[in-house]
């Protein structure tokens, strides 16, 4: 759940200047070879070996995030798809690191330190929010040719929202795989790329919070529907359709938290002058 927890925030990040990336396995693929090879090849520490391969899937961000802003709308999506599809292929396909195989003995990651890194990554991108660097991907988030015609350097906020999308998700990658010990390239394709984006679709996509509760709902329902086999994603369809339907923007719309936070410290304080 904290490693779906934090590939939501890597979505979120991306989308936090109105862009979509169907790539975001691909970050994470990255992040899990190239911390994996560092940890069992080299010795390295584990959290400087998930730094480094995140900071690697921020290269590979930057380099399909300059190209992509050229595009727009449905072709920014086809860019980032055959991205994240051709790193899963070039691990399918480079023995070094296992090939189709696979690339087994990564070790380390537990429970606390993934919960550690979804605090971290919860705490900047709360900061960020109310930062003024936040403040600008909201301006391009809502029009970027007025954003562009007050000064904001456009170009460069989207590629750093990329770059911090591709660093969460590089992270995710490498605590996945050093907890369950073993990855290879079906783990990484553009289904799970999906899946990731249906957390924040679900959750809510105007709250990083709507990102952890959509990921904390699929990561919890393929559990308690094992009863339903083959009928389970037809489940995952229906709600996800009832859902968009009823509540558009997510489970946790823009400001929602704040809403029920103030009514409910309304309600105490009528309650506390009445008692």
């Amino acid at each position: 759940m904290g490693i779906n927890m934090l590939l939501g925030l890597s979505v979120y990040a991306i989308l936090a200047t109105n862009q979509l990336s169907l790539g975001n396995a691909g970050f994470m693929a990255i992040g899990a070879y190239i911390s994996s090879f560092l940890t069992v090849q080299c010795n390295w520490p584990l959290q400087p070996a998930l730094i480094v391969g995140a900071l690697v899937a921020v290269l590979a961000g930057v380099v399909i995030g300059i190209p992509s802003l050229r595009l727009s709308g449905i072709y920014v999506v086809l860019a980032t798809l055959g991205f994240g599809e051709m790193i899963r292929n070039f691990f399918n396909v480079y023995e070094p690191l296992g090939g189709p195989q696979g690339y087994r003995g990564a070790i380390g990651a537990t429970a606390a330190l993934i919960y550690f890194w979804v605090a971290l990554v919860v705490f900047f991108l709360w900061i960020l929010g109310r930062s003024r660097l936040g403040r600008a991907f909201d301006a391009v988030k809502d029009d970027q040719l007025v954003a562009s015609t007050i000064g904001l350097p456009v170009t460069r906020i989207k590629v750093g929202a990329f770059a911090i999308g591709s660093f969460i998700a590089g992270i995710a990658g490498g605590l996945y795989a050093h907890y369950v010990s073993y990855v290879e390239p079906p783990n990484f394709d553009f289904v799970h790329s999906t899946i990731i984006i249906l957390f924040v679709l679900l959750g809510g996509m105007e709250t990083l919070w709507g990102a952890i509760l959509g990921a904390a709902i699929f990561t919890i329902l393929p559990e308690v529907t094992r009863f339903m086999k083959e009928w389970r994603l037809a489940l995952y369809g229906g709600i996800l359709v009832f859902i968009m339907i009823l509540r558009p923007a997510g489970i946790i719309g823009k400001g929602e938290l704040k809403r029920i936070f103030r009514k409910w410290r309304s309600r105490s304080k009528l309650q506390g002058e009445l008692s």
